[in-house]
């Protein structure tokens, strides 16, 4: 029986070195708490502020939840920076120069029952202008200063994905580390 498979709704497994394993369907991984590939791309504009951007009601996960500019899975055959341009366009209507700055590994449980754990690749990009958002990804969009985002997420910490509030201050510490050197 030669049967269909939908290569766009799997996801990359890996092991702890980030080494292939294979694909397993995305809701299947994420119900069974698999560790795949994954990526987050933080976009700042020339204030030094994070484009964040509040995900669809709708989302399979996290939904309603403040997170970083955009995230998501690389494809079979997809580089993480690829589907990170991709996905920065899907979602936000844009894209820019995108910079790998770290890797970050996380495992927790979200809503719906199901698991994130992922070997994630961290990117930041700049951009000024104003995203065109795809309302089916995305509710609304803001840029917010790192030390009110700190603040934030310390004062409402449900209001964010939990992968947002775990990278932050990874991603915070980078930046300020850029910031000296620049």
């Amino acid at each position: 029986m030669n049967r269909y498979i939908n290569r766009q709704n799997e996801v990359i497994l890996v092991n702890e070195k980030d080494e292939w394993l294979g694909l397993e369907e995305k809701m299947e991984a994420h119900k069974r708490g698999l560790l795949h590939r994954a990526f987050s791309v933080f976009v700042l504009n020339s204030n030094n502020e994070v484009l964040m951007q509040q995900r669809a009601v709708d989302k399979y996960h996290s939904g309603g939840l403040w997170s970083n500019t955009c995230c998501s899975h690389p494809r079979a055959g997809e580089s993480t920076l690829q589907a990170a341009h991709r996905r920065l366009h899907e979602e936000m209507g844009f894209d820019c120069e995108l910079e790998k700055i770290f890797t970050f590994r996380y495992r927790a449980e979200v809503d719906n029952m199901l698991i994130e754990n992922e070997y994630d690749h961290i990117y930041i990009g700049y951009f000024d202008g104003a995203p065109t958002l795809n309302e089916e990804e995305v509710a609304q969009y803001k840029f917010v200063g790192l030390d009110e985002l700190a603040e934030w997420v310390e004062r409402e910490p449900e209001a964010f994905t939990v992968w947002f509030r775990m990278v932050l201050p990874k991603f915070v510490e980078h930046n300020r580390l850029l910031r000296k050197v620049a």
